[in-house]
Order: C-alpha cells, then sequence, then structure tokens
C-alpha cells in the first residue's frame, strides 16, 4: 500500500505543487501526493513553467485548502514554508523543510526552487 504525503506552504501555488508533482513523478510507485495551503490561492504560472522545462504538467493542478483534506489519512506531512512565513502546526506525523518563497523572483527563483525540492525529495523518500 502506498504511502500518503501531504505538503503544505502557505498558498498552495508554488512549493507544495511543485513538490506534490516531484514526489508523484519521481517515487509514484510507493507514495501517494497532495498538496494544500492555509490560505490556497492559485497555482502560479513560473512554478507551471518550471515543472514544465524538466517534463512535469503541472497546468491542472489547482490550489487547495487544508479542509479540503481533513478526512485523508496521511502517513507524513510536510510544511514547507520558510522563516518569513507563518507555517501551521498540523498534528500527525510531521516534518518541515523550509524553502524559500519563490514568488516575485521571477522564473530563476522558481528553478532553484524546483531543483532544490527535487533534491530533497530524492534524498528524503
Amino acid at each position: 500500500m502506498k504511502k500518503r504525503v501531504l505538503f503544505v506552504c502557505v498558498h498552495n501555488s508554488a512549493r507544495s505543487q511543485m513538490a506534490e508533482a516531484l514526489l508523484r513523478a519521481l517515487k509514484g510507485d510507493n507514495y501517494e501526493a497532495y498538496s494544500a495551503g492555509i490560505e490556497p490561492t492559485e497555482v502560479d504560472p513560473n512554478a507551471v513553467s518550471a515543472m514544465a522545462e524538466i517534463g512535469i504538467d503541472i497546468s491542472e493542478q489547482r490550489s487547495k485548502g487544508l479542509d479540503s483534506m481533513r478526512d485523508i489519512h496521511f502517513d507524513t506531512i510536510v510544511t514547507l514554508c520558510d522563516a518569513a512565513d507563518s507555517c501551521p502546526y498540523i498534528p500527525g506525523v510531521h516534518m518541515h523543510r523550509a524553502f524559500p518563497d519563490p514568488a516575485g523572483g521571477g522564473i530563476n527563483a522558481f528553478r532553484r526552487v524546483r531543483d532544490d525540492i527535487k533534491r530533497w525529495i530524492e534524498d528524503t523518500f
């Protein structure tokens, strides 16, 4: 049975979306990946572009709030907020890995965060 992993960041617009897609693409045989935000907005077009550059399409993914995940049991919940964010405490099996919010930094900021998340997922899962 696959383990379920929930990635959480503030807006569910970039970091958690990229982490969800990367875990699914890299380790999908062993994990079901989900993402949510504490203040969901919409998926950032730069996140979509950065992921497309490595052959992963997230154009159909949508931002979701934590409430939409309440009926799902997760084996691991990962917060991806950095010190500048207000990261929530979520009970359960919990990991925290800070990645800077790439919003406002242009496509290169999204590429850096994407690559950092990819390396972390490869090493952690």
